[in-house]
Parts: structure tokens; sequence; C-alpha cells
């Protein structure tokens, strides 16, 4: 549930902080005093679209926080995998609108908006004005059917879903296999020219050009090579006035001045090291000169090897990891191109076997369906009685389709308000009121199979009033018994029901602000008493008096 709210400089409020309750929290106000900005700030903090223009004139931030208190059972895998920490039972989301974008958080962490509405899924449930609209459309009535057909209907639909993604599987590969064998024999043999003209290059190591490029290199500039080296060999170790016997003399002269001062045998132990050093390279030099040979045989094999994967890298890559990667791209297309009937015939029977499987498996989706229709749409029915719609008949149309991701049914919901008359489309046929009993209707039987345990209605009592009214004001006063209902009201009979009270003034003098306050059990009187009768009188009071303790 939702603990609290702070809001900085959002939209017409400077700064607001709200503490909602368990059961039921309403919000009232005169029309146009901003009550739709909070209900519009939670939907912000858990990922709703946002744009600058709702950060307050003068300001170039808007931010807004939730304090949520989240149930034993919430599912945390989502937070673990974005490395968050939940401390006890307890998230803080927050929400930062700039000119320069959004940000998200949770736990401090910063999150992506997918994650935030992945989170939103799981804890709340905002019913708008728009999302009644959206609720009304027929593609949306399949997803709510299935998801109150409980784990054994969500499996056959499951089910449905692996063999349908199956068979569109085969059926793209055997129609690639049917294009692919339209290739001219042209088009193939030249295929196979360039396939067996690469494999005959015989290219084991794409560094091999590189190689045979410092090689080539070595050779052809061998006699440099013998002369440069053995010079240094001659200069370090040829004659007696060759570095490493001058070093010699040197070390011994030091031997002797160390047998006068010991601090000179470090020297002479560091003047050994580099005699043997020295030693050893002018060997190693020497070894290198005496057997530097020019080899024109093996000169004229690199060049011609040389010639050889320098045709194929102009043709096929440049460069001979290129190369292979186009031979593997020839190879499995020669593969594609090449597929026998028998592989056609193959997948044409595993194409069959599928849409005979895809067929039992919608065939029980929609018996599964038909089933859990008819008994949502006796829930509903019965709902929407305790509603104040005594005669309504609602229904859940299912009709045969072509195979999609979700079966082959179109699902749409049916109403009758009026005893003579046939069960039509909801969308055509319910008022503003009924639309709106209806919504809450379908919310009241869902929020006891989900997990959401916060539930906000802007408004929902839109269009009804009377006994009408009063029916819903005890609907969401039971919902509340087992939910956090947060709901903006203009009904004196459904505000008397709350269990805590805001009030939401807005005051321009200088300039425009917004306040909520927290009403106490005396000024709450006051707020019902004003919904009732537009004022405060002797009569509104003690009416308010009546709705609060009926």
């Amino acid at each position: 549930m939702i603990k609290s709210l702070k809001i900085n400089d959002f939209i017409l409020i400077d700064e607001l902080e709200i503490a909602f309750d368990r059961g039921f929290n309403v919000i009232t106000g005169e029309t146009g005093a901003g009550k739709s900005i909070i209900i519009n700030a939670i939907d912000l903090a858990f990922g709703a679209r946002a744009s600058k223009e709702v950060i307050k004139t003068g300001k170039n931030r808007a931010v807004i926080e939730l304090l949520l208190n989240v149930s034993e059972d919430f599912a945390k895998t989502l937070l673990e995998e974005q490395g968050i920490e939940v401390f006890g039972n307890e998230l803080v989301i927050s929400r930062e609108i700039s000119e320069s974008g959004t940000r998200s958080r949770i736990n401090g962490v910063m999150v992506s908006q997918d994650v935030m509405k992945g989170i939103r899924e799981q804890l709340i449930d905002i019913h708008s004005q728009h999302m009644t609209y959206t609720y009304i459309q027929p593609k949306h009535h399949i997803r709510l059917l299935d998801s109150y057909g409980g784990p054994e209907h969500l499996e056959k639909l499951q089910n449905y879903k692996e063999i349908f993604s199956k068979y569109n599987n085969v059926a793209k590969r055997l129609e690639e296999a049917k294009n692919k064998t339209e290739l001219s024999e042209q088009q193939v043999e030249f295929l196979k020219f360039q396939i067996n003209e690469i494999e005959e290059a015989h290219i084991e190591d794409i560094n091999e050009d590189e190689q045979l490029e410092n090689e080539l290199q070595v050779l052809a500039n061998a006699e440099k090579l013998k002369d440069y080296t053995y010079s240094s060999y001659w200069s370090l170790y040829g004659d007696d006035s060759a570095i490493v016997p001058v070093l010699g003399k040197i070390k011994t002269n030091i031997s002797k001045a160390g047998e006068f001062d010991t601090n000179l045998s470090e020297i002479e132990s560091e003047l050994i090291n580099c005699q043997e050093v020295l030693r050893d390279i002018s060997s190693r030099l020497r070894d290198y000169a005496e057997n530097m040979e020019l080899d024109e045989a093996r000169l004229n094999d690199i060049q011609e090897r040389l010639d050889t994967l320098e045709k194929i890298k102009r043709k096929y890559g440049n460069s001979l990891e290129k190369v292979l990667e186009t031979y593997d791209g020839f190879v499995k297309e020669l593969n594609s191109v090449e597929f026998s009937e028998e592989e056609i015939q193959k997948l044409e029977a595993q194409k069959a076997d599928l849409l005979q499987k895809m067929t039992e498996s919608a065939k029980n989706l929609t018996q599964s369906r038909k089933t859990i229709a008819k008994k949502l749409g006796s829930v509903l029915s019965e709902e929407l009685e305790k509603l104040d719609m005594p005669k309504v008949r609602f229904e859940i149309g299912i009709n045969a389709c072509d195979f999609n991701a979700n079966g082959a049914d179109n699902v749409e919901f049916l109403i009758s308000t009026n005893v003579s008359e046939a069960p039509k489309p909801l969308a055509k046929i319910a008022s503003g009121g009924e639309i709106s009993r209806v919504m809450l209707a379908i919310k009241t039987i869902f929020a006891n199979t989900d997990s959401i345990n916060t539930i906000i209605f802007d408004e929902i009592d839109t269009g009804i009033s009377g006994k009408a009214c009063q029916a819903v004001a005890e609907e969401i006063s039971s919902l509340a018994k087992s939910h956090q209902i947060i709901s903006i009201t203009h009904q004196p009979i459904i505000a008397a029901k709350a269990d805590r009270h805001f009030y939401v003034s807005k005051s321009q003098e200088d300039r425009t602000r917004v306040k909520v306050y927290t009403l106490d059990e005396e000024n709450r009187v006051k707020a019902i008493a004003m919904l009732a009768a537009g004022d405060i009188t002797e009569d509104s009071i003690k009416f308010a008096k009546q709705l609060i303790n009926a």
C-alpha cells in the first residue's frame, strides 16, 4: 500500500506531503481545485509518460516520491535483478522530471521505465476515465477473461502459445526452403564456384598474410641483416678491443679494488651480470648472422602465396578473417538452397502435425474460456445487482476467428440493462453511470484474484446518484476491508464511507497554489455537508452526520 506521497514543484503544487491510511482514503474539493494532480503524480511515479510541462512555472525540476509498504509475498525478483536491496517491507519510489528528461529510482537505484511499470503491475491499479474507455474496448476483454481463469486455464493458454510459436517457426522455415529452391541453376553453380575458389586457397590461419609479409621483408633484406648483425657481434665480442673483453678488464680492476673496499663488491657483481648478458647477446647475433642466407626459392613461394591471398581478399573481403566469414555465408546459403524435396516434405509434415495440435489446443482453450465466461458473467451480474442494476444481464460472447497468439477466439463483453433487450456490446449500450459501475464490479472481482493491494479510483462516481451511489459507496467500503482504496469523489454518500478524508483547495492570490488538508472529524462533517448542499447549514451538517453514522 502507499504510506505517503511527497510532491515538489509539480504543476500547481509547490510542496506537498500526504500520509495515506489503510482502507478507504477519499479526496474531495471544488471542481478544478487540483484533485487529479495527486492521482497524476502517483501515476507518473509508477512510470507513466511525463513531459517537462508538468514542472511548476519558474522551477527547473519536479520531484515525486512514494513510500510503499509491500506484502510478504511481494515478488522481489525483479528488484533483485536490478541490484536493488529491499529493507523490510518498505520501498521508496521516486521520479524526477527536468528539462533534459526524467529519472526513476527504487530505493535510490536508478531504473528504467519498463522496470517501474513491472513493479506497478504487482502493486497498484489506477482507474481513471481514460482507463474506463480502454477497458470497454473488445481487444482488452480476452485478457481480462483469461486472467480470471486461474492456473489451470493459464496453463492451457501457455500450451497453446508454445504450439502457435512452433507452428509459425516451421511455417517460416518451410516458406524459406521453397523460396530458396526457386534460385536458378546458374546461381547455384556460381555459388559453388565461389565456395570452391575460397577452399582452394587453403586458408587455415587468418594472420597468415601478415606473417608472410614479415618473412618476405626478412628474406628481401637478408644481406643487410647479415651485415648489421655480424658487425654488431664483432663490436661486442670480435677482438680484444670489443665491448665484452674491455668489460672483462674493467671487472678485473674493480675486483682488485674490492680487496681494499668491500663496498665495490656490488658493482663487481653488476659488471659480471652485464658481461654475461652481453656475451649471450653477442652469441645470438653471431648465430643469426651465420644462419642468414638468401633463399630464392622460399622468396618466390612467399610472393606467389601472397598474390593468391591478395586475389582472394580483393574478391571476398579486405582481410582473411572477412574471407572466411564470406565463405561461411556462402556455405550456409548453399545448404539452404539445396533443401531436398525430402526436407521440404519433412517440414510440411511437421507443419501439418503442429496445425492439428494447435487446432486441438485452441479448441480446449475455447471450451475453457466458455466455462470461465459463464462463471464470470454470472459473478459480474451479481455484482452489478448489488450496484443498483437489478435487471442487468452480463454475458461474455466468444466467437471463432483465425488463429492468433491468443487462440482462435474473439471475446467481447455484452450487457443488457433492460429486461426486454438482448445483451449487446458494452461499448454501445452502457451509459456513463452504468460503465462506471461495470468497471467497479470488474475491479472488485479481479481484486480478489490478483496481488494488487492498492486501487485508485479517479471519479468512479461519474454519472450516478441516489440509490446507485449508495450501492457504489457500500461496494467500495467493502473492497476497502481487504485493499487500500484511494478515490476522488464528488458524492457525499461515498465520501462518508472514508477511513481518511483529504480536502484539496486552490488559492489564487499572488500566484496559484494547491494545498491538501487531512480533515479531522469536525472538518470532515463540514466537507461532506458542502458536497451535499453546496453550503454549510444546520440541515446540511445534520445530513452529513447521518451519512457518516449510517
